[in-house]
């Protein structure tokens, strides 16, 4: 199993924060904001990471981050000419992940959950990640049966058919690969991770697995806050301050 962080795009919507940075590289109380994501993939046991980056900003991650080493990793970086959506991050990274199985984590999302059964027991297919939130209308949601088989995966629907919304990590063997070269772009003008999970979906593929852990998109100035709060207060909990 491979790894993949994108970070890249603009993040218009924390500016002027960044103005001359990448929201990726905002402090997260008293870390990097990618640092959160990067420790994410390494809980689940999964050391060969590719940094998806923005032209403009790649300097700034290989002088922050290296080869991986200091993280017991290996780091393997890309740039992303333009934020084409979440699918273009298999294309990009085609020749890293090979003939391999590979787990893609939002650069901005934030997690303390531990996905390690979950990436050992990957068997093929799809796999997204779902939470049980109050306010689903906002996200990509998803619909499963008892078996955690998909049903439906639709991109904010006006009315959801789950209160589970589907988070920014997602598992997928290596066809995924060839199905993202297929996909055309949405209205907005990029490859969606929904059509991708469409693909898998109709193939009877999808799987979701429910997280129970804290979960935050960090791409607005209040979740970036708050979630600096959280992180906060459980690292003076664990210092004993």
């Amino acid at each position: 199993m491979k790894g993949i962080i994108l970070a890249g795009g603009s993040a218009t919507r924390l500016r002027p924060l960044t103005k001359v940075t990448t929201k990726q590289l905002l402090p997260v109380y008293n870390k990097p904001m990618i640092y959160y994501p990067i420790e994410t993939l390494l809980k689940s046991g999964i050391e060969d990471i590719l940094i998806i980056v923005a032209p403009e900003h790649a300097g700034h991650f290989i002088n922050l981050l290296g080869s991986g080493k200091d993280f017991g990793a290996k780091f393997s970086y890309e740039v992303q000419e333009s934020p084409r959506g979440l699918s273009d991050a298999f294309i990009v990274g085609e020749n890293f992940i090979g003939k391999d199985d590979v787990t893609l984590i939002l650069g901005d999302n934030i997690f303390d959950c531990d996905f390690s059964d979950h990436i050992k027991s990957f068997s093929g297919g799809g796999v997204v990640y779902a939470k049980e939130v109050h306010d689903p209308e906002r996200f990509g949601v998803v619909d499963f049966d008892k078996d955690g088989k998909a049903l439906s995966i639709e991109e904010k629907p006006k009315k959801p058919k789950s209160k589970f919304a589907v988070v920014g990590l997602y598992t997928y063997d290596n066809r995924a690969v060839e199905y993202a070269k297929k996909l055309k772009p949405s209205d907005r003008g990029e490859i969606e991770i929904t059509d991708l999970n469409n693909i898998y979906l109709k193939n009877g593929e999808l799987k979701v697995n429910i997280i129970e852990g804290l979960w935050e998109d960090a791409g607005t100035f209040d979740s970036l806050l708050r979630v600096s709060q959280i992180m906060a207060a459980k690292y003076k909990e664990e210092e004993g301050e």
